[in-house]
């Protein structure tokens, strides 16, 4: 069961509140990224550090900056992390902007997030992502590209579910399941800044639980209200999606994937560290067919 944790007081003073929003940063053991991304937020509305837990200095380092920290205890099922936070927390702006620990905002997407929760006409935007991996910012192998939207209206967009019978093998935070907005949406400018890896291990460990939860949505199938429909003539998240459902079943598709993304999408460009990524993306897409199968092999017996 979830509980919520009664905020500390801040050591800091109050900043002005020069952008009206507010943030909900899930984390777990993410102190070395934290206070980047805390940083970038200096004047944002109230932000919310959601924890699982953490077993290092990322709740004080969370505090210090005067964010309001909420433990979050998963025990399966749904709604995961960031779906709990934006139905439970008494959140004070009409805006919600969704970031990752690893995530920062530049100068010039603050800015532009500053005019665009002023904007009547929509109720959702997206960011694209400048994804940094290895110490080199990733321009090829489709590393960059536009994710759900991440700043939306309260109460017009939710996390779409493609299964409920989730366990905590696949984490506790929303991996691929898309956000799904009711009303307008549009692309903003500036990209989020993405700081990919830490270290190669936790990389690994963190893609073992989203390789967990892909290979049981594939078994499920996915299918609810706020599903995310695959199409290839759809937005990119659906066409990338369509394209994962229907490569999935080819024989030595991890191979033809990693092909695709380090010469077709000329991933090679981006030197040994577009080569690893891309590499990591094939075993990734070999993990989930490996778990498929024994996902079958289980039904079976």
């Amino acid at each position: 069961m979830q509980t919520l944790e009664t905020p500390r007081p801040s050591p800091h003073t109050p900043c002005v509140v020069s952008l009206p929003v507010s943030v909900i940063i899930p984390v777990r053991n993410e102190a070395r990224n934290l206070p980047r991304c805390l940083e970038s937020l200096r004047g944002a509305g109230e932000i919310y550090v959601i924890d699982s837990g953490s077993t290092d200095e990322t709740a004080d380092i969370a505090r210090s900056f005067g964010a309001r920290v909420v433990q979050f205890h998963y025990h399966g099922g749904w709604p995961k992390k960031r779906q709990w936070a934006m139905d439970t927390l008494p959140l004070v702006y009409d805006w919600i902007l969704l970031l990752d620990a690893d995530e920062v905002l530049t100068t010039e997407s603050v800015e532009e997030i500053r005019q665009a929760v002023q904007d009547p006409r929509y109720d959702g935007y997206y960011f694209a992502l400048r994804m940094h991996f290895l110490g080199r910012v990733l321009r090829h192998g489709d590393a960059s590209f536009y994710t759900s939207p991440r700043l939306l209206r309260r109460g017009k967009g939710r996390f779409e579910c493609r299964f409920k019978d989730q366990d905590t093998s696949m984490g506790d935070m929303e991996a691929h399941e898309r956000i799904v907005v009711e009303g307008r949406t549009v692309r903003l400018q500036n990209p989020l800044v993405h700081h990919n890896v830490n270290s190669l291990s936790r990389y690994i460990l963190k893609h073992d639980e989203y390789s967990n939860w892909e290979a049981r949505a594939w078994m499920t199938g996915g299918s609810s209200y706020h599903d995310l429909a695959p199409s290839l003539f759809g937005t990119q998240a659906q066409r990338r999606r369509w394209l994962k459902k229907n490569c999935l079943s080819l024989p030595g598709s991890p191979f033809l994937f990693f092909l695709y993304k380090y010469f077709f999408r000329m991933g090679f460009l981006d030197g040994v560290p577009g080569l690893i990524y891309c590499g990591f993306q094939g075993i990734q897409f070999f993990h989930i067919k490996a778990k498929i199968y024994e996902l079958r092999m289980k039904r079976e017996q």
